[in-house]
């Protein structure tokens, strides 16, 4: 199935040990699907992805399955440094029945050659060796410092057509997508901000994956729908809001007061939480 449409790369509760808080991240789950979203890809880098274990990532995937929801609609990361790691989750993440994975290029490593990063991908696909694999490449330069040229996006398609159908460009350089969307007919581009969804839908792309649909689903998935304007007006200057703190502390932050529940703010090391002064600030702003 081909995703289209608002996912959200869901965020990750941790407990007052900072282990993963499985009720409250499947209730937040549970909950963006039910105010619009299409599809949810967990284990980004909002979910703080990196700093969960090869373990964690495959409970949790589980337990989301478990607890009903639509395998269908995920679109879980898989992309690690180690190859057996990303061999081995994206192995779970097709037998469970995920309608694609979110996969990073191994990003240790700086300025790999674009063989080296071709060879990785042929490597995965070749040992997953399951025909059921969709596979949406994970382009963020600006934090893994490892990106896809569009030669290399061309190669891969043309390699294995079934199976690499997609990216989510979080580059935030509309240019790059721009590119993406003239070069790579029939593939389905996201983009990683809904500041661009329009621009993007207006272009033949599928929609977006955006951090802030942890907490403002309703209002982009209409923005998906209606495709107005004014509506993209408004999800960007709540994206603005939140982007003038670190990202993901703030949507922590917010999901903490509007649940009642403060144990939401928490994040692992080395990232660290606002303040509560930054908090309240960043609160009111937004009200």
């Amino acid at each position: 199935m081909a995703f289209s449409g608002v996912l959200a790369p869901v965020l990750t509760p941790f407990d007052a040990q900072l282990d993963p808080d499985l009720p409250r991240w499947l209730q937040l789950c549970r909950a963006l699907l039910s105010e619009g979203c299409s599809g949810l890809a967990i284990f980004g880098t909002t979910s703080e992805a990196n700093s969960l274990s090869f373990e964690e990532r495959a409970r949790m995937l589980e337990a989301l399955v478990t607890d009903g929801v639509d395998a269908r609609a995920l679109m879980p990361g898989t992309g690690c440094c180690a190859l057996p790691d990303t061999v081995q989750l994206t192995k779970i993440a097709v037998e469970a029945g995920c309608g694609g994975v979110l996969m990073l290029p191994p990003f240790y490593y700086k300025n790999p050659s674009e063989e080296g990063i071709y060879r990785n991908f042929a490597n995965v696909i070749e040992r997953v060796n399951d025909s059921r694999l969709r596979i949406y490449l994970y382009h963020i330069p600006q934090v893994s410092q490892v990106g896809f040229s569009l030669p290399l996006i061309e190669r891969l398609r043309r390699a294995f057509p079934s199976m690499v159908v997609g990216i989510k460009d979080s580059s935030g350089d509309w240019n790059n997508t721009k590119a993406m969307l003239e070069a790579c007919k029939g593939f389905e581009i996201f983009v990683g901000s809904e500041k661009f969804l329009l621009a993007n839908l207006a272009g033949g792309g599928a929609g977006c994956i955006t951090a802030t649909a942890n907490i403002n689903a309703k209002a982009i998935a209409r923005l998906f729908r209606e495709r107005s304007q004014g509506l993209q007006d408004e999800v960007n200057t709540v994206r603005a809001l939140l982007e003038s703190r670190p990202l993901i502390a703030a949507l922590k932050a917010v999901v903490a007061q509007r649940t009642g529940h403060p144990g939401w703010r928490r994040m692992r090391p080395p990232l660290v939480e606002l303040s509560e002064r930054e908090a309240q600030d960043l609160i009111a702003r937004l009200a």
